[in-house]
């Protein structure tokens, strides 16, 4: 029987230490749910916890094979290649190893009922949690921002699907930096729209510098408009469906490719096997082998 491979979790790029000791953690409960996986972590580019560093330390333990679960929420071109230059400086290293990519995490339902979550929490206990008041309720979706249309394009996806079918009187979408609306011109819009009653939602997967940034942006714009009503929710932070769905990533991946070479395979959109080139200029969000 074939060893499947190990779980590899990759963080884009940061110097935010609690992001880093948020990640660390979240890693650290993968391992302990699942004993019988090397489990480790890292962020690529300059980071607190390298992701060089977790490969290493599998690499002492003899592990050779890899599956990578990016831990992003939003595909984008330029954390792929910072991914795809990690993996392949780590085969240059230690060419025995191989790798295999999964796909990033958003948006997915398990999400969508964690962020509905934090906005139910947000709103807090009693008579704002009916039909009638989520209708009187705009969310405000907060992404981080890129110079990358197709990376903002994605929180605009996650905010549509996060107002389907969920009752709220409409879901906006802002950006922390590098992009259009920022989060004051995100809550004017709401505010035009007739909106009485705001909650911004992070769109990161944990606390850090962001967040707090979005939340300080929306604090000064409540303190000009006292007449509408601002609360911000928490990000979604390691949550029970997070874990499900990053395990979720990593069967996509490993579970039907156990004793195959990585490098000459994919996963497509469902977890299956298809045959592409080295070079072959996918979409940044699609499963890849690397190696």
């Amino acid at each position: 029987m074939t060893t499947p491979p190990a779980l590899l979790i990759a963080g884009i790029g940061t110097r935010d230490e609690r992001r880093a000791d948020a990640f660390r953690d979240f890693v650290r409960e993968l391992g302990t749910r699942n004993p019988g996986l090397p489990v480790a972590g890292g962020f690529t580019g300059q980071s607190p916890l390298p992701l060089g560093d977790a490969v290493a330390g599998l690499a002492e333990e003899g592990v050779t094979r890899f599956a990578v679960v990016p831990l992003t929420l939003i595909p984008s071109e330029r954390a792929e290649q910072d991914l795809t230059a990690a993996l392949a400086g780590e085969r240059e290293l230690r060419p025995d190893m191989s790798f295999v990519r999964a796909r990033p995490l958003g948006p997915h339902p398990r999400l969508l009922t964690v962020l509905e979550r934090r906005l139910d929490e947000a709103l807090g206990d009693g008579p704002r949690r009916s039909p009638s008041d989520r209708a009187e309720t705009t969310v405000l979706l907060v992404g981080p921002g890129s110079v990358t249309p197709d990376s903002n394009a994605e929180v605009h996806r996650a905010a549509r699907l996060l107002w389907e079918g969920r009752g709220f009187g409409g879901v906006e979408t802002a950006f922390v930096s590098l992009a259009a609306p920022d989060v004051a011109s995100g809550l004017d819009r709401c505010a035009r729209l007739g909106a009485r009653r705001i909650v911004v939602l992070p769109y990161f997967l944990f606390a850090g510098t962001a967040a707090d940034r979005a939340q300080q942006q929306a604090e000064g714009w409540a303190l000009a408009y006292p007449e509408v009503e601002v609360v911000t929710a928490e990000v979604p932070g390691p949550s029970e469906e997070l874990v499900e769905l990053v395990m979720e990533r990593y069967r996509e991946v490993a579970g039907d490719e156990a004793g195959h070479e990585a490098g000459d395979t994919a996963g497509d959109e469902t977890g299956g096997l298809v045959t592409v080139p080295a070079q072959d200029g996918r979409h940044p969000g699609s499963p890849a082998h690397v190696g």
